[in-house]
């Protein structure tokens, strides 16, 4: 059973500014999570990031990895 985050707005925003600081597109970032076992699309992503669809635990533990940042950053709260 796959566990999911249902996420507010601020979780997919903070996961593209940080893919952006990253300078990684959603093609890259996506290609390098499927590399790392996450079997996603950048569709998928894409509605991660706008807040369409819940993120998985599975999914945010590899962009954290991926994108070298915290979960406090992509938990934070909008300015």
């Amino acid at each position: 059973m796959s566990k999911t985050i249902n996420q507010d707005d601020n979780i997919g925003k903070n996961i593209k500014e940080a893919r952006k600081i990253a300078g990684l597109t959603q093609e890259t970032l996506v290609a390098k999570m499927q590399l790392s076992g996450c079997d996603i699309s950048r569709g998928t992503l894409a509605k991660i990031e706008v807040g369409i669809r819940n993120i998985k635990i599975s999914e945010i533990r590899a962009i954290k990895t991926i994108l070298k940042t915290s979960y406090d950053f992509l938990f934070k709260e909008a300015d």
